[in-house]
């Protein structure tokens, strides 16, 4: 049974990237208290979708990112700025685990859109 759904959320917080250079205790603070609170948005995001069918036991997660100006971006900076995403959606109890057995991660889509930018998140069911 392939089940699918899709939240929105912001773009990631320059902090989450992996290329953000944490130099400092302050710096270590904002990068927690950015992931914190990407965290947060994208599990509140999934709880008010109401799914009853989970948890499932295996995922696909596809980032479709919509940014502000029309310049490349790399895709594995682009990914790992999501981990703080690929924890809230376990925090939502959508699958147990984020690691390769439990979670596919898809190579992300990098669109325009000047007056909204934002991440899809789509997730679907595989088993």
């Amino acid at each position: 049974m392939n089940e699918t759904f899709y939240i929105i959320v912001p773009i990631p917080n320059v902090a989450l990237s992996p290329n953000f250079t944490v130099g400092s205790i302050g710096g270590r603070m904002m990068k927690a208290a950015a992931s914190k609170k990407y965290r947060k948005s994208v599990c509140d995001a999934i709880k008010n979708e109401c799914i009853e069918s989970i948890p499932w036991k295996k995922v696909s997660v596809k980032a479709e990112f919509y940014h502000k100006t029309n310049r490349r971006h790399d895709e594995d900076n682009s990914i790992g700025s999501l981990k703080a995403a690929y924890d809230g959606i376990v925090d939502a109890g959508v699958v147990v685990d984020d690691d390769h057995t439990h979670m596919r991660r898809e190579i992300p889509e990098f669109n325009f859109d000047k007056e909204y930018p934002r991440v899809v998140l789509t997730i679907t069911r595989l088993e």
